[in-house]
């Protein structure tokens, strides 16, 4: 086995990995005890990992500070029962690596990104992209690969690459759509020289990602809970009862999918997590009429929460 096979066989990550929202105050500032709340809740809720500030963490409104400041209260915060994956994205590589030096000094676990998000880079400043953040780490690295307009969308056959060639990038987050299908390509053109590939967008497709062989989840957290007994249940073989219990959170991941932070920051207000529903992302409050729908929805969801 060369060196690159012994690292990659170094780390396994599995089971459900939520992104951890990211709370305010109600003057918009960084609420440091809600957000360790939030981990907390995650961990109580059966969090195999922590993750962010990604997309759901509202990442793109924070500043460089805020974003160190995160890292840093969620590693802490977790104390080494999970680990933390550090999402990086930025619009250079070299932003990107500073933060992910900065989360590995504090202790992160992993680091995650899209390539940059604004200047979206073809095939080749991807790969540099994801070379210049395997050259500054010791950490294993995952590759998020998302739809526009945010993402730039990979082929399965670069993001292969990059598991081969880049002795850091050990795992990938598939998005992109189909993403069931995309996560077989992807698996299937990396073979042993990855880790794993992860599922998103809410757990909605989780059912059909497990039997494609996804190692786990990624959804916002409000779901940890809900998503962690489905995964339970395939783990041990029993799908029907993992479809029961997903069946049942359906309507709640549709409308999380619809609504998204602030829906996000609803639940996790009306379960005692956070101080305060605000966020930075305009234009997103929930309706009175919304309200009146999440609360028929989760009549029949609350008596499935663990914590």
């Amino acid at each position: 086995m060369d060196n690159n096979s012994q690292h990659k066989s170094a780390t396994k990550w599995r089971g459900i990995f939520p992104i951890v929202v990211t709370p305010f105050t109600p003057g918009y500032e960084l609420d440091e005890s809600s957000l360790r709340r939030v981990v907390r809740f995650c961990l109580e809720a059966g969090a195999r990992g922590l993750v962010g500030p990604a997309n759901a963490s509202e990442f793109s409104t924070l500043s460089d500070d805020e974003r160190r400041r995160w890292i840093e209260i969620v590693v802490s915060e977790a104390g080494g029962r999970a680990p933390v994956l550090a999402s990086v994205t930025c619009g250079h590589a070299l932003p990107a690596v500073a933060l992910s030096q900065h989360a590995q000094r504090v202790g992160a676990s992993g680091v995650m990104s899209m390539p940059p998000h604004v200047l979206h880079p073809d095939a080749e400043g991807c790969y540099r992209y994801y070379a210049a953040l395997d050259a500054a780490l010791d950490i294993p690295i995952m590759i998020q690969n998302y739809p526009g307009p945010i993402g730039t969308p990979m082929s399965a056959e670069l993001m292969a690459r990059m598991c081969r060639s880049l002795s850091h990038v050990n795992y990938i987050k598939e998005e992109t759509t189909p993403s069931p299908r995309m996560l077989s390509q992807t698996m299937a053109a990396a073979g042993n020289a990855c880790q794993g590939v992860f599922g998103g967008q809410a757990g909605q497709y989780v059912l059909d990602e497990y039997r494609r062989g996804a190692v786990g989840n990624m959804p916002a957290c409000p779901t940890t809970d809900l998503l962690q007994s489905v995964w339970k249940r395939l783990e041990v073989g029993d799908e029907f009862g993992a479809r029961g219990v997903f069946n049942r959170i359906l309507p709640l991941i549709n409308y999380e999918r619809l609504h998204g932070v602030a829906l996000y920051k609803e639940m996790l207000y009306r379960r005692g997590v956070i101080a305060c529903q605000a966020m930075r992302i305009p234009g997103q409050e929930l309706d009175e009429q919304d309200r009146v729908e999440l609360e028929a929805i989760l009549v029949d969801i609350e008596p499935l929460y663990q914590v």
